[in-house]
């Protein structure tokens, strides 16, 4: 694949749209604040017509200006409207293949491809971006860059080569429609719809009579308590339903493989994801399981990697296994994974930690009280119940905190609003951190923090109010010598 190539004429349009994208929010500000189309309609809609004319024309011109190859163990990529560039990306470097097809992909056949590597990790965007090739052209590519890692070839044979996949492959995981309804049954996305559907509202408060509406409203409201919580019910159903039908259709054929030294993950409907992440790039296992899902036994897994980058986090923090019962997790992901998940039990926090933990809750709390009971009056007393909700809630974070040491592995539980469990080997940890406050000192506890490089940033296990000696042994054992694995 010497000859330079370039990409499909479809990347014309998808350059099209991405620019016209990114003139959505001038165009919106101008509207808004600028003066009315009526003032001066003949001239806003002649620059508007003219600025899409031109982004158009530029689609088509960095479709032109742009190619790629591959020659000598480098991906050579060279682009530029009006001064040329060119990036040389070794094959050793590359991280990871990302794919995915979207709309306006699929109907041709074609791909997007992400290259991220070892640098782009703290950059704005991936290395480089392939917008559409051929699905052949892709598998050729990741055929290629494999058998220069694994060394099967020559590099001068590489450009002549095509590529006939000897690495066996193994279905991990598949999600089915079962799991697929938990997992958007239990999303967070209802908040999300109503977030978007009220701030899509307040932007067109001089198409929409607000006032009128209101009004209507009032005297609606004076009809009845029992029909307007009708309607709430049914305003929320509508969006919990949006949410569903948006979740399954994201994460529909949700598949885990694993290839030689890979783990390929896909999913989607009407795009599909194709996330490629070397083993040995994982850094950490994370288990998560929020107020929903654990009463149903139900946890999401994901793979903490030193890849992405701070324009594509998701492939830093990747979903492994979406909605499963916990007690699966084990066997689906033990022999796979560098990084083991055990059921042996976890060292539990101290009992005088409690006192600690409900004291938080219930100061957290007071400011709440105060201003409901300063505001309301009798009825704000009521708001002393939020002292059992948040001391109730601040012993499941108790009881939920824990600890253990396995070998070369350390694993930490602890609770927000989501319950986390973080399996981390000790070799790819990048920091323990030891705290002891002069209260905690007097109680003889202490907390621990561990620190685990992701893409752009990092990913912490705190656990908080440790026996002082637990602690202790945690940043003894981290302390001494480390040793990654051969």
């Amino acid at each position: 694949m010497s000859n330079a190539k370039r990409l499909h004429p479809i990347s014309a349009v998808t350059n099209f749209f991405k620019q016209l994208k990114e003139l959505i929010f001038p165009f919106v500000a101008l509207l808004v604040f600028g003066t009315r189309v009526s003032e001066r309609e003949l001239g806003f809609l002649f620059s508007s017509v003219l600025i899409i004319i031109l982004v158009l024309v530029m689609g088509i011109v960095s479709w032109l200006r742009f190619s790629y190859r591959l020659e000598e163990g480098e991906l050579r990529i060279e682009y530029g409207v009006f001064v040329r560039k060119k990036r040389y990306i070794p094959f050793e470097r590359i991280q990871s293949l990302d794919l995915s097809e979207g709309l306006l992909h699929r109907p041709f056949g074609l791909v997007k491809v992400k290259v991220e590597t070892a640098g782009s990790s703290g950059s704005a965007d991936a290395e480089a971006v392939l917008t559409a090739i051929t699905k052949e052209e892709a598998n050729q590519i990741q055929g290629i860059i494999a058998q220069s890692k694994n060394k099967q070839t020559e590099v001068e044979n590489i450009e002549q080569a095509v590529f006939t996949p000897e690495i066996q492959e193994s279905i991990l995981y598949k999600i089915s429609p079962k799991e697929l309804f938990l997992l958007a049954s239990t999303s967070g996305g209802v908040g999300v719809v109503i977030s978007a559907v009220f701030a899509f509202l307040t932007q067109f408060d001089e198409l929409i009579p607000f006032e009128k509406v209101f009004k209507e409203m009032a005297q609606f409201i004076s009809n009845g308590v029992v029909i307007i919580t009708l309607f709430v019910f049914i305003g929320f159903l509508i969006a919990w339903l949006l949410a569903l039908v948006g979740t399954m259709v994201k994460y529909a054929d949700f598949t885990v493989k694993i290839t030689g030294k890979d783990i390929v993950i896909s999913r989607g409907l009407l795009e599909k994801r194709q996330i490629t992440i070397p083993l040995n790039r994982i850094q950490a296992i994370r288990m998560s399981e929020n107020i929903l899902r654990q009463p149903l036994g139900l946890c999401s897994v994901y793979i903490i990697s030193a890849g992405g980058s701070v324009s594509n986090s998701e492939s830093s923090k990747v979903l492994l296994l979406p909605a499963v019962k916990k007690e699966r997790v084990v066997g689906l992901i033990q022999d796979h994974l560098p990084i083991a998940v055990s059921e042996s039990p976890f060292n539990p926090l101290p009992y005088r930690a409690l006192t600690r933990y409900v004291f938080r809750g219930c100061l957290f709390a007071l400011p709440f009280v105060i201003t409901l009971i300063v505001v309301f009056k009798l009825w704000g007393t009521l708001s002393l119940l939020l002292f059992l909700l948040f001391g109730g809630w601040s012993y499941l974070m108790y009881k939920d905190a824990g600890w253990k040491i396995e070998d070369q592995q350390l694993s930490v539980r602890y609770r927000a609003l989501v319950k986390h469990t973080l399996y981390m080997k000790k070799h790819k940890m990048q920091s323990l951190d030891y705290k002891e406050s002069i209260f905690q000192r007097r109680r003889e506890l202490a907390s621990i923090t561990s620190i685990i490089k992701s893409g752009m940033g990092a990913v912490g296990g705190t656990v908080v109010d440790l026996e002082k000696e637990d602690a202790k042994a945690i940043y003894e054992w981290y302390s001494s010598k480390r040793k990654a694995p051969l």
